[in-house]
């Protein structure tokens, strides 16, 4: 009975972190911000030099992405798509909570210059980043003036 038990606990040291490595590696390669695209490469000391300068192909703030494929959302689309698509991405990504409220009022500056008129941009306002929506509206409006 001593043996079996000393077999089972070698067999269980031998085994149990080799499980353990594994899930948490799966783990963490199922989490929401791991990049599934191909275009993201992980650059190594091997590849060449690095530069410390900006070049023209530098990346763009992931809240200004967001901005610019809102704004586009909205010209084809309405401001309720861009909306609901901006609480979509807020929801996702937590971090881009604090650039809500300016990109929501980016959004109702840019509904009042589609449409014209204050009333009918404000016919699209969502509870999406508290009244920032309506606060780009009147933004356009004062603007427009």
């Amino acid at each position: 009975m001593n043996s079996a038990a000393r077999r089972i606990g070698r067999t269980l040291a031998l085994v149990l972190p080799v499980v353990l490595v594994l899930s948490g590696t799966l783990a963490v390669t199922r989490v929401p911000w791991a990049s599934t695209s191909t275009a993201s490469q992980m650059l190594t000391a091997s590849t060449g030099r690095a530069t410390t300068k900006a070049g023209p192909l530098a990346r763009k703030a992931p809240q200004d992405v967001l901005r610019d494929h809102l704004l586009m959302d909205l010209q084809r689309r309405n401001p309720s798509v861009a909306l609901t698509h901006l609480q979509e991405a807020v929801n996702a990504r937590p971090s881009l909570a604090k650039h809500c409220a300016s990109i929501a009022r980016a959004l109702g500056e840019a509904a009042v210059t589609k449409y014209g008129a204050p009333h009918l941009a404000q016919k699209y306002s969502r509870p999406v980043c508290d009244t920032s929506y309506a606060t780009g509206v009147l933004d356009g409006v004062a603007d427009g003036q």
